[in-house]
């Protein structure tokens, strides 16, 4: 809770001198001083220094994130600095980005072939068709089926970039090489690791196909880039690795196209209404680019993903059968390398824990779980263990991000 100690022409119409808000900080930093000609105009009971201002210069430091919901306050904040302090219309668009967007893909490509990594998932999606009608035929989508997806995913992601979008789509069947080397792994980075590593090799089998393609396009966003790189002097630490971010390997010889690499994912959608694309791509949730791998904690095996499958599409059934699904951001089943005692009928079972995660957000960066009601849990319970051979026992996330990531690996 932060308390205002002073008026500051970042209050303007949100906070008056004693007023307390809530604001999403870390306490693990500290400030023990201040700079020369700023004051303290606000406070929080594990931070003395929770807001600064220097007035005549305009300048001003917030000790807590600003830009995420849980800071009631924060979008009014950005709002009086942006367009009160700072002076800017606002008169951004998305249309407007939309233009733009396509205007810079043109000239940054000119006449050369691009190939784009399509996953099904939101943002290659919208960067598919972005690309698409920036440039047309000159983009190739590549969809490798990385036997990591849900049921129905790869057939679904196929028969909408051939059928309705009509962009040129190759569909490589990689599963068994990729449910192969993951054998007997059971290191979250290294199955990050060694999913990206095949990902890229098999990409350079259809690149060399295609031939003549300059550049990869990837659907990027900030969150990825922030989470995934320590930048150079910084705190900020890798949280976790993607295999979407950063350079690919030299003997590639690409350049990335990544136009969505400032933005957040409900810009994205956005843009993909924008687009005209429908509702049911453009709000699906966020899905892993490692796919299944990072929601069977331990070692991975057909028969566990298979299990998986069965739990995952049971909740998503239930959870739009209750008309939740777009008042959550994310959510998925997690199968746990924990066997329980159980009883079905009669007979001693000892079989598998099914996890379930639904977490509300609006950029990914934080999260809180999803206040199910207890009639809800107990129905996609009963459904998990009675229709789920391998299943005995579910169990519901209540961790926020932080501390908690929203994937389990």
């Amino acid at each position: 809770m932060l308390t205002v100690k002073k008026e500051c022409a970042l209050f303007d119409g949100v906070w008056e001198i004693g007023a307390e808000d809530q604001v999403w900080m870390s306490h693990g930093d500290t400030v023990t001083r201040i700079p020369d000609g700023f004051e303290t105009v606000a406070t929080s009971k594990g931070a003395p220094y929770a807001i600064i201002a220097n007035e005549n210069k305009k300048f001003y430091g917030v000790q807590f994130h600003p830009e995420v919901v849980h800071t009631l306050s924060g979008a009014k904040l950005l709002s009086n600095f942006v367009h009160k302090i700072c002076g800017l219309e606002g008169d951004w668009t998305m249309a407007a980005f939309k233009e733009q967007a396509i205007d810079t893909i043109r000239r940054q490509v000119g006449t050369a072939k691009v190939i784009c990594g399509l996953s099904g998932g939101v943002d290659s999606s919208v960067a598919a068709v972005l690309i698409h009608e920036a440039i047309g035929d000159q983009l190739t989508c590549v969809y490798v089926d990385n036997g990591l997806m849900r049921t129905g995913e790869s057939e679904q992601v196929v028969s909408l970039f051939r059928d309705k979008y009509n962009i040129p789509l190759i569909h490589r069947d990689a599963s068994n090489l990729f449910l192969d080397a993951l054998e007997g792994v059971d290191d979250p980075e290294v199955k990050r690791k060694t999913i990206g590593r095949i990902f890229i090799e098999v990409f350079d089998e259809e690149a060399k196909k295609i031939g003549g393609a300059e550049f990869l396009a990837q659907g990027t966003l900030y969150p990825d880039v922030i989470e995934s790189v320590s930048f150079a002097g910084g705190p900020s630490v890798t949280i976790k690795s993607h295999h979407n971010v950063g350079g690919l390997p030299d003997r590639m010889n690409l350049k990335l196209l990544e136009p969505f690499r400032e933005l957040f994912k409900d810009e994205v959608r956005d843009l993909g209404r924008e687009l005209g694309m429908s509702p049911d791509l453009v709000d699906r949730h966020p899905f892993p680019g490692p796919g299944l791998a990072i929601r069977v904690p331990g070692e991975i095996t057909r028969d566990r993903l298979d299990i998986l499958r069965k739990a995952d599409v049971i909740y998503l059934d239930e959870i739009r059968k209750s008309g939740l699904y777009n008042k959550i951001w994310q959510a998925f089943a997690v199968l746990l390398p924990v066997r329980t005692v159980g009883v079905m009928g009669d007979n001693r079972t000892y079989e598998y824990v099914c996890a379930l995660r639904a977490v509300t957000s609006t950029d990914g960066m934080t999260a809180d779980y999803y206040p199910f009601e207890h009639e809800f849990l107990g129905r996609v319970s009963t459904r998990i263990i009675n229709e789920v051979q391998g299943i005995n026992r579910v169990v519901y996330d209540t961790t926020s991000k932080p501390p908690g990531t929203i994937e389990w690996e």
